[in-house]
């Protein structure tokens, strides 16, 4: 894992997220942001998903995924609803999830 911190990204993208995964990086909007073990593990785990898919089928999957969502929900929960974004949320506190994460995790969270 590589972090940028306050890369160009954030500053051109309206309501910027405090950090995004997108492979092999960590981007992060400040970085005090660094020493949020939470944040730095949500991320961690949406790098592990997009390793999983081999990095380009996981971002068409993301999209696929919160398009279908967004007909049933207006755009944040659509967000939330998104299989990755389940995982990483359910999980991101458990400072031991990626050493115990099976292969995959996130297809238990399709339509849970």
């Amino acid at each position: 894992m590589i972090l940028l911190i306050e890369p160009l990204l954030f500053k051109i993208l309206p309501n910027p997220p405090d950090g995004m995964a997108l492979f092999p990086f960590v981007l992060l909007r400040k970085a005090e942001f660094a020493h949020d073990e939470v944040l730095i593990r949500h991320e961690q785990i949406h790098l592990r998903q997009q390793a999983e898919l081999l990095v380009l089928p996981f971002y068409v999957f993301y999209i696929l995924h919160y398009l279908f969502n967004r007909l049933r929900f207006g755009h944040q929960k659509a967000y939330l609803n998104i299989c990755f974004e389940k995982e990483a949320y359910f999980f991101d506190q458990q400072s031991d999830y990626l050493e115990k994460r099976k292969a995959f995790a996130f297809l238990a969270f399709i339509w849970r």
